[in-house]
């Protein structure tokens, strides 16, 4: 009884000693951070795996080196090395996110001129996902190796670890091609967090991109999730892979009549009027004279596959309003010959038949006149 009293004791007096610590740390890493964001960082972040892993490791000192006269100390002192394997990957975790919040603050991605930006948080995010793996993965086997029987089946599967190997490597043929993919989608440029794609027909931009699969918001604010895969292996369209500036059309038919000069010159005052056009590309052209219409085709820029959808709307509902207003007979036009073909029989023209004979002709007073 005294032995657990004693044990409790330590326990106690350790904790409380690590608590004041960690907190007096944390109070001084508060105070940088008015000044540092990144100070600010990590008082939020770290504070609490600090934390715990203070704490444990006190109390583990404590019982290993003042207390030895109590039952299942063995047991207890195993168990707070399991705890501190687990607290040290947390903290190691947390400092990771600061290192990556460190490296995404400094590039903005809500600015117009952000290909650098996506380009540098989609290979952080994902390095970052692939190492909090891989530490999971490397936290466990050390936890697992504490273990005197676990240690003794280790070194005998070594013998048949290529086996194993080859079994694992079949069995996960399609997770670890979407890895590998992932990484591979990360660190080529061919898709980035926030580009504009088109895939499966479907228009949308880049929302989340992992090791497994990519998240695809639609302009409609659906989400298409396709494996990483998919982008190594099928074609799709990658609006921004250079730059977020894109160019767009908006189509008109109108008749043959239509003053096509005139028309010019009011696209080019629709989008010198506008913020939505960036300059660059104003172009009014006629690309079909068929079917008894014109098709006029209005090529426009803009600064990003959003502002460009707007612009294209703008233009077309400004054109053909101004068509309306100004020239409606340039209105497109449907026509028709109303003369009836001439009766025929086996492909053959036959003759008129004879108005005077059996006529159902309406009688009209120019005829008597005639006779």
């Amino acid at each position: 009884m005294n032995g657990v009293l004693t044990a409790l004791l330590a326990v106690v007096v350790a904790a409380g000693a690590a608590l004041v610590l960690v907190e007096a740390i944390h109070l001084l890493v508060q105070r940088l951070g008015k000044r540092s964001e990144l100070w600010a960082d990590l008082a939020r972040t770290a504070h609490r795996p600090f934390r715990a892993l203070v704490v444990i490791y006190a109390i583990q000192q404590a019982l290993r080196s003042g207390v030895d006269n109590f039952a299942g100390r063995g047991t207890v002192l195993h168990l707070l090395v399991l705890c501190i394997i687990a607290a040290a990957a947390w903290l190691v975790g947390a400092l990771l996110l600061v290192v990556e919040d460190l490296a995404l603050n400094r590039y903005r991605t809500d600015v117009p001129d952000n290909l650098r930006a996506r380009r540098l948080k989609t290979q952080v995010v994902m390095l970052r996902r692939v190492t909090v793996a891989a530490m999971v993965v490397l936290s466990i086997g050390v936890m697992l190796m504490t273990f005197p029987g676990v240690r003794t089946i280790g070194a005998s599967l070594l013998a048949s670890a290529g086996l194993i190997s080859v079994v694992a490597a079949l069995a996960a043929q399609s997770t670890l091609g979407n890895v590998f993919a992932g990484l591979q989608l990360a660190f080529s440029d061919a898709v980035r967090v926030d580009d504009v794609v088109v895939v499966e027909g479907e228009w949308g931009r880049i929302e989340e991109l992992t090791l497994t699969y990519v998240a695809v918001q639609i302009w409609d604010d659906r989400r298409l999730i396709l494996p990483t895969s998919y982008f190594t292996t099928k074609p799709f369209q990658n609006w921004t892979r250079n730059s977020s500036a894109v160019l767009g059309t908006a189509e008109v038919d109108v008749d043959w009549s239509a003053p096509v000069e005139d028309l010019r010159a009011e696209l080019r005052r629709i989008c010198e009027s506008s913020d939505l056009w960036d300059g660059r590309t104003c172009v009014l052209q006629v690309t079909e004279a068929i079917g008894g219409m014109i098709r006029l085709r209005a090529l426009v820029s803009a600064s990003d596959a959003g502002t460009l959808w707007d612009l294209r709307c703008l233009v077309r509902e400004r054109l053909v309003g101004w068509v309306w207003e100004n020239n409606q007979g340039a209105l497109p036009r449907l026509r028709a010959d109303t003369d009836p073909p001439p009766p025929q029989r086996h492909g053959v023209a036959l003759p008129a038949p004879d108005p005077g004979v059996g006529s159902t002709t309406a009688f009209h007073p120019a005829d008597e006149e005639k006779r």
